[in-house]
């Protein structure tokens, strides 16, 4: 299943036809309006932007939150507590 993903994403391979309209529509970015609390570890090595570069897609109420001690690319494994306080607390933004 990864492996696919990762054809999928370079377009080496073909993704599920069923979401081509859903992909049509995020192919366009656009932003969105929903409340949303983005979150980044201290020690992702994997390849991104910085939060300023994306801040502005969010149209509804927003926040970044830097995650320390050390966490990586899947703060819902590295960081239960971090991630299930921020999914809480979005309603309340």
């Amino acid at each position: 299943m990864a492996i696919h993903n990762y054809r999928w994403r370079l377009g080496l391979a073909q993704g599920e036809s069923k979401y081509d309209d859903i992909e049509r529509k995020l192919a366009l970015s656009p932003t969105i309006a929903v409340p949303t609390i983005t979150m980044e570890g201290d020690a992702n090595g994997a390849p991104h932007p910085q939060p300023a570069a994306y801040a502005g897609k969010f149209t509804g109420k927003y926040q970044h939150r830097d995650i320390s001690g050390g966490i990586g690319h899947i703060p819902p494994q590295e960081a239960p507590k971090a991630f299930a306080d921020a999914m809480l607390q979005v309603q309340h933004l």
